[in-house]
């Protein structure tokens, strides 16, 4: 029996005993009265039930007592400000400290609710870990959210404080003043914070609004530093707003003390790190990576984490990412698929990595999306490294599906993220909640209970947590994914069960074919959506994006990617058009928004998606899918 087939049986067969042993590895004040608590199943698990510890305490205090002190904790790299900064634990300590304070001064106590509306720069990491420190619940908007979404967030946290800074920066040079869009949304909403604190950056200086703000600068100067409020492992360290299919947001909770075990565990035996290693996570602290593997797990380790406030291209170039891995000694690098396909779309060859320095660099990882096996052999073939696709969710805060490099690395698969995490006990299901076999395409679940630093449940809303996760199939969490396990146990992720179109009574994965179409040599991106369709109910309809420079006429390719997933699907597919587009609607986490471009196909009303990176582009779509007798020319 291999090592991983060793701690994978041990911590499904026997999860007290083994995370009993990762949290050894964890400074508690109090040792917790049970591992598992299930007296809350079939719904409800708690883990560390009665143990206490303060989570900024293992991410900061910790390490500068033990000798870590002058160690760099954060590079702060910013091209869009030309900056490089470092801090040492020990500086971070004092910055967090006396952060704390000063929300102490202000009345916040354990368990009162904060919102954090702040860009990629340290003193957001020093405001969630200063919350952390005196046990109240964050909550991290991504900056520059609409000013009805964060409206939203304040009626569901009901935050007593929030903290902002006066803008953000997008791309090479576009500022977007944070401010009027906070002012907005407190007027908005029908729950006030009681107090404001804005950091003012250089680029813009935000007015005041008497009595209500307060100034970052002034208030952590007039603050005295204060220590750790110990918390009880169940209770929240934050709250993350991940999409709902109403609309109306579910707040993930995220607790403390599984929180700690599951991402310091992960550090080691996931991603092959040790204290003093270089980890960046190239993701932004509003989503659950920049959560995970900016903030929390780099630090609980013993890490230097980077902080980067740029982009894959563009700041200034498609060598952004190999400067940032070269200057500062990077070891293992995480970002989403959609980053290394705008550096392959702009750079296709590689060259400006041939500037750098990677000698440091060890292991790729990539998540939050499907990696078409495509870019994979393309950053494989450019990095002659590992490459490393991973799959989880917001929901799990941690990765559910990985080739564990810290613990036996296995053979890659394109197309798969390899096997489960240890703790993670995945089972493919039929739509009567039957559990399938090996290469069976079903719905990907995972037997309850979930593993430590899981959701415990929804902010306030246990009933819904309980109706969208864990009674779907009653003793499994619903994934939403589709998908199946070879027999050699490797996870294949088809894409959202919602992708699965019906084409004539077929059922058919949109993924699947997105993955064909993605191998063309001429294709940076695509996405292939279900519309709807008279006679067959749903047909699949293709968008790509051509790679910089390819000068041959898109029709010619369009024609191929029809061939070419006719070769390898067959006719029952119906794939027969394909189409061109200049750019794909995203989130600013590069997810593709599929769903908003089928009701744009469909003529369906849709709202403005709270998360896009650029609303111009859905007006793209709308006229090119026009020009094809859908979208409005349906109407």
């Amino acid at each position: 029996m291999g090592k991983y087939e060793e701690l994978y049986r041990r911590s499904i067969e026997n999860p007290d005993a083994f995370w009993a042993e990762a949290a050894a590895d964890v400074q508690w004040v109090k040792k917790w009265d049970k591992v598992l608590d299930d007296s809350g199943a079939p719904y409800f698990y708690r883990w560390f039930a009665g143990g206490e510890l303060n989570t900024c305490y293992n991410a900061l205090d910790y390490h500068v007592e033990n000798g870590r002190a002058d160690q760099v904790a954060v590079i702060y790299d910013s091209p869009q400000t030309g900056t490089v900064r470092k801090i040492t634990y020990n500086e971070l300590l004092d910055q967090v400290s006396r952060f704390a304070g000063a929300l102490q001064a202000q009345g916040l106590k354990k368990g009162d609710t904060v919102i954090i509306y702040m860009p990629m720069i340290p003193e957001t990491m020093v405001a969630m870990l200063a919350c952390a420190r005196i046990g109240a619940v964050h909550s991290v908007v991504f900056g520059g959210f609409a000013s009805n979404e964060l409206a939203i967030r304040i009626n569901d946290a009901k935050p007593k404080l929030i903290i902002s800074a006066s803008c953000g920066l997008e791309g090479a040079s576009k500022v977007i003043a944070y401010k009027p869009l906070l002012d907005k949304a407190i007027e908005l909403a029908e729950c006030k914070p009681e107090k404001c604190i804005i950091f003012q950056r250089p680029q813009v200086q935000s007015e005041l609004t008497p009595g209500r703000d307060l100034d970052w600068n002034e208030v952590i100067t007039a603050a005295a530093p204060v220590g750790c409020v110990n918390v009880g492992a169940t209770d929240p360290l934050y709250i993350l707003y991940t999409s709902g299919t109403t609309g109306v947001p579910k707040g993930v909770v995220r607790d403390n003390g599984g929180h700690v075990v599951a991402l310091k565990w992960s550090m080691r035996y996931i991603y092959n790190v040790e204290p003093g290693d270089v980890y960046w996570a190239a993701s932004d602290v509003g989503w659950v990576v920049g959560h995970s593997y900016i903030v929390y797990a780099p630090l609980f380790l013993g890490c230097t984490t980077i902080l980067y406030e740029g982009k894959p291209v563009g700041t200034p170039d498609a060598g952004a990412f190999w400067r940032v891995i070269s200057e500062h000694k990077v070891k293992v690098l995480f970002t989403a698929p959609t980053a290394f396909r705008a550096i392959k779309k702009e750079d296709p060859n590689g060259e400006l990595m041939k500037k750098y320095d990677l000698s440091c660099f060890q292991t790729l990882f990539l998540a939050g999306e499907r990696l078409d096996p495509d870019t994979y052999h393309w950053a494989t073939d450019l990095l002659k490294r590992p490459v490393i696709d991973h799959w989880w969710q917001t929901e799990t805060g941690w990765p559910i599906a990985a080739n564990c490099m810290g613990i036996e690395q296995f053979p890659i698969k394109p197309g798969s993220p390899t096997k489960a995490v240890p703790g993670y006990n995945v089972k493919i299901l039929d739509n009567d909640g039957k559990e399938l076999g090996p290469n069976q395409e079903g719905i990907v679940t995972i037997k309850l209970p979930l593993p430590p630093g899981c959701l415990p449940t929804l902010w306030q809303q246990d009933q819904r947590f309980i109706e969208s996760y864990v009674s779907v199939y009653p003793g499994y969490y619903f994934t939403g994914d589709g998908g199946y396990i070879d027999d050699e146990g490797y996870i294949y992720i088809m894409g959202r069960v919602d992708d699965v179109i019906n084409v004539a009574g077929h059922r058919l994965s949109t993924g699947g074919m997105e993955e064909i179409v993605a191998t063309h040599p001429d294709v940076a991106e695509c996405a292939v959506l279900g519309v709807a369709d008279n006679l067959k109910g749903q047909v699949p309809v293709g968008f790509f994006v051509l790679k910089a420079g390819v000068s041959k006429d898109p029709a010619e390719i369009s024609r191929e990617l029809v061939q070419m997933v006719r070769d390898q699907i067959g006719a029952v597919a119906c794939f027969k058009l394909a189409i061109e587009v200049p750019r794909l609607p995203k989130t600013r986490s590069g997810k593709i928004l599929r769903g908003t471009m089928r009701k744009i196909a469909d003529n369906e009303k849709y709202n403005m998606p709270s998360t896009i990176d650029d609303p111009a582009v859905l007006k793209d779509i709308e006229a090119v899918v026009e020009k094809y007798g859908y979208g409005k020319a349906r109407s």
